[in-house]
């Protein structure tokens, strides 16, 4: 199954990606984790003001198939969430990389990002995640 990866984010290894700009931290789910929970129906956001921890459940995302954490790549303070998730869940499934993210996180440590797949390792890891 192909997937589309995109190249300039950074992937964490349960399906989220971040996009960092400066010491803004935009972070969605990706193409692979919609296509796997099929059409979202609800999303539960963090609060504006909530601190975020790099790897640690900040929402959760449900779907016709299943409920799932949403994790933070990356850690620091929320300081925009996607209220327009509120009234179109589907925005995941239609607009995962763009208008479906779900929450701006003002970053505290840059450094890890180290810790996070690129676009080529992610795309790999979703091969063969697809294997089993």
């Amino acid at each position: 199954m192909l997937h589309v990866v995109v190249k300039d984010l950074k992937y964490l290894d349960s399906h989220e990606w971040v996009k960092v700009e400066g010491n803004s931290a935009t972070v969605g789910i990706t193409v692979y984790a919609q296509d796997h929970l099929g059409d979202v129906v609800y999303i539960e956001l963090p609060e504006v003001g909530a601190q975020v921890s790099q790897g640690d459940s900040f929402g959760v995302v449900e779907s016709v198939k299943a409920t799932n954490d949403i994790n933070s790549p990356i850690s620091g303070i929320v300081v925009e969430v996607n209220e327009e998730l509120n009234d179109s869940p589907g925005l995941i499934n239609s607009s995962p990389y763009d208008k479906g993210w779900i929450i701006k996180v003002e970053v505290s440590d840059s450094g890890e990002l180290k810790s996070l797949m690129d676009a080529d390792k992610y795309t790999k890891f979703c091969e063969e995640d697809d294997f089993h």
